[in-house]
């Protein structure tokens, strides 16, 4: 008879019958004989499980494929997928109550639960008993042979002489196998690494990590200090009258300001065992185990690794430094001022804090044309023009120019062509009260600045193309890069937003290097410079420099901070204009100067 227990074959021959197989051949070696009716059908043990036909082979090696044999149809059986650790093993050794009757084909790989009749035949086989339990091995034996001593062997041949003499040919084998392990070429066995049925977690955890276990030990929390109203002799404003007493006692013990009422005596050895001490241990030892703690990371930050590393100012020249020049005349606050193309001439204006009069200047691109109030009186439509004017732009061609009113109405805006001498409205409805608008220097794109937002217009196609969200309280001033791909609002709230427009619709940066309100931002046509005046009285230039690239963001480094101008009736600078050629700067204010700073 012949047993697998790990694998679940079994083959069974009746041992008073002989080997005899089915059809007179001779057994395979993992083969049975077809069953064949037992005096004992109750203990018959089941047949061989034959779905794999690899035969009787050493099943390591199948080790390193996917599959484990090939069944009748000759296709593969593959393995089950087990990704179990130890951990796992152990978890469903203490789970599965019929783990320890559970084993492993090699043959198919799958897990099998033993019955009570196989568990009992292995437990016989463990005990070096015979399999079968009906089988006696104690029986009469069968004297094949007879008893009697013969007196002459079977057979009288005399021994060889080669049984004598050390065989050649094995001491040839020999010699070659020494020879082949001195040069290598076969190496011994190396004996197979028992992997341990436990293992540590953090055994290969690396001692110098934040996560160690050592670095992340949270202390208990100490308790607090007793005070003098815990002392065996407290002072006397420590102790509790007979109201305060009667107070304690109807409070919830949630409520009460202290957990105990302190008390007098005369000695320490006067002081009786504390009642509530277990009670007291035993409430510290639950908040230990059932407060969670959390250990706060500190991280040493060098602050100077937190400023953005800015090129320094000298390297960044040419900008203004310096006031050079004081232009007198305003007796009041002057509104505003205007360099012509040529740099050869400067215009400015001026007018009480409450008037009607226009508070805006702008000189035409174009030689020979310059607006104030008297180009648009020629025109032919004035009626959006019976109002005081807050700004006067003109386009970069020099035939049109826009116009804004202090109203709040459709007609707040409007666009006047200087070659037919017509105004028309661009703008059916109110989108709110416009502060500014601007030309786009390339490109046929009118911008509306009002309190929150900046509308970008095509005036080709006669839709809104883009909407700019400043992020501030009111806007009060825009200024559009030479480039047209950058735009700046200042804001009453004393910020100053740059917009990438190839960006997104929020700003790019926000500055805050003023105090107070900001009343007109500008860019310089030809330098990497951009202004800001203020409330405060400050000029602020800063370097803006806008790459051809458009993987890289533009460098805004502030530069230099100009003073000069007295505040005058809480306001500052009004107003900030580049010189067309030159790096100089000027700003008007309110206390009736006009400063040049180169």
């Amino acid at each position: 008879q012949s047993t697998q227990v790990r694998g679940m074959s079994w083959c069974w021959d009746d041992p008073g019958e002989g080997n005899t197989s089915w059809g007179g051949g001779a057994p395979s070696p993992n083969s049975c004989s077809p069953p064949r009716p037992s005096p004992h059908p109750a203990s018959s043990p089941p047949l061989q499980d034959i779905r794999n036909t690899v035969g009787n082979i050493p099943m390591e090696w199948y080790q390193d494929f996917p599959h484990i044999g090939y069944d009748l149809e000759g296709k593969r059986i593959y393995k089950p997928i087990r990704n179990k650790d130890e951990l796992d093993k152990f978890l469903e050794k203490m789970e599965n109550p019929d783990y320890w009757r559970t084993v492993q084909d090699k043959m198919t790989g799958a897990d099998i639960k033993l019955t009570d009749e196989q568990v009992e035949l292995v437990h016989r086989l463990q005990r070096g008993q015979f399999g079968d339990v009906h089988f006696n091995p104690y029986e009469p034996a069968i004297d094949f042979f007879t008893h009697e001593v013969m007196i002459h062997p079977v057979t009288n041949r005399p021994a060889d002489k080669r049984s004598f003499i050390p065989s050649l040919v094995e001491k040839e084998k020999v010699s070659r196998l020494v020879h082949a392990i001195k040069m290598g070429w076969i190496k011994p066995r190396r004996p197979k690494e028992e992997t341990p049925t436990y293992y540590d977690l953090w055994a290969h955890e690396d001692p110098n990590s934040i996560l160690g276990r050592h670095k992340m030990h949270v202390p208990a929390p100490k308790m607090k200090l007793p005070g003098h109203e815990e002392s065996y002799n407290p002072p006397p404003e420590y102790l509790l009258s007979e109201e305060e007493k009667l107070a304690w006692e109807q409070q919830d013990p949630v409520d009460r300001r202290l957990s105990f009422i302190p008390q007098q005596f005369r000695c320490l050895r006067a002081v009786p065992a504390y009642p509530r001490f277990i009670h007291e241990r035993f409430e510290r030892c639950l908040d230990l185990y059932l407060c969670p703690r959390q250990r706060k990371m500190r991280v040493n930050v060098d602050p100077e690794d937190l400023i953005p590393k800015l090129p320094k100012p000298r390297d960044l020249q040419p900008f203004p430094t310096t006031q050079a020049l004081v232009y007198r005349g305003h007796s009041s606050l002057v509104r505003c001022i205007s360099v012509s193309p040529s740099g050869q001439w400067l215009a400015s204006g001026t007018a009480p804090l409450r008037a009607s009069h226009p508070n805006t200047l702008s000189a035409a691109p174009a030689p020979g044309l310059c607006t104030g109030d008297g180009l648009v009186v020629g025109l032919k439509n004035l009626s959006g023009l019976l109002q005081a004017l807050k700004q006067v732009t003109w386009h970069g061609k020099g035939d049109y120019f826009a116009t804004v009113v202090a109203d709040n109405s459709s007609m707040q805006v409007l666009i006047h062509q200087t070659s037919k001498r017509w105004s028309q409205n661009p703008f059916r409805k109110s989108k709110g009260l416009v502060q500014c608008v601007l030309f786009h220097p390339i490109r046929p794109y009118f911008f509306v600045a009002t309190q929150r937002y900046v509308r970008i217009y095509n005036l080709l196609k006669q839709e809104l193309t883009k909407k700019l969200m400043a992020n501030c309280k009111w806007v009060s001033s825009m200024a559009i890069h030479p480039a047209g791909d950058n735009v700046i609002c200042g804001s009453y709230d004393s910020k100053l937003a740059w917009f990438d427009l190839d960006l997104s619709t929020r700003p790019y940066q926000l500055l805050r290097h003023h105090r107070r309100a900001l009343r007109s931002v500008a860019f310089h046509k030809h330098y990497p410079l951009f202004a800001s005046g203020s409330d405060d009285g400050t000029v602020i230039v800063c370097h803006g420099m806008v790459y051809n690239d458009l993987l890289q963001n533009p460098l805004l480094v502030p530069v230099k901070v100009l003073k000069g101008h007295a505040l005058t009736m809480d306001l500052g600078v009004l107003d900030v204009v580049f010189h067309p050629t030159q790096p100089w700067v000027f700003s008007s204010g309110a206390d009736g100067t006009i400063r040049l700073y180169t």
